[in-house]
């Protein structure tokens, strides 16, 4: 199997997912970023990965993500401020699913990573807050080891 893991990070939670992926995925495999990821069309299993930006994914995602096709086997992963099971998190992956073209859609991953503090600071300002923001302190620290090891377990079984 030849898998491509392509990411978009900008503080680097999503990029230590992509290489956790890398790491522990088998075969024959590429890793880029997003903006540099070759044609698609050259692999069995295409991991994606973004960050979460105004409850959806990043702008480098949302220009990728419809380059996938009915005929792409995709794996999605995402860092993100919010909670795990919150419906900013649930919408924000149904937003990625529904850009690609009919992709198969092998498995999804997120967890919480730390979100910059100047972000956060700049979002405690606003005079309506973004909902994740509550959640944004018990992001701190993450993509941490246990994350790492729950990705890893799930990709083991792609």
């Amino acid at each position: 199997m030849k898998t491509l893991v392509t990411y978009s990070s900008q503080t680097g939670n999503t990029l230590k997912l992509a290489q956790k992926i890398y790491d522990t995925i088998k075969g024959e495999k590429d890793i880029f970023p997003m903006d540099q990821a070759p044609p698609c069309e050259e692999y069995d299993l295409i991991a994606v990965g973004f960050w979460f930006q105004a409850g959806k994914p990043d702008p480098k995602a949302i220009d990728y993500l419809p380059k996938l096709n009915n005929n792409s086997n995709v794996f999605f992963f995402a860092s993100h401020g919010a909670a795990k099971d919150s419906d900013h998190v649930k919408n924000a992956v149904d937003y990625a699913i529904n850009l690609t073209n009919n992709a198969t859609i092998a498995g999804v991953f997120t967890c919480q990573g730390e979100v910059n503090p100047k972000v956060l600071e700049k979002v405690k300002q606003k005079p309506e807050p973004p909902v994740w923001i509550k959640d944004a302190d018990s992001a701190i620290g993450h993509p941490n080891e246990d994350d790492l090891s729950a990705l890893a377990q799930i990709i083991t079984k792609l």
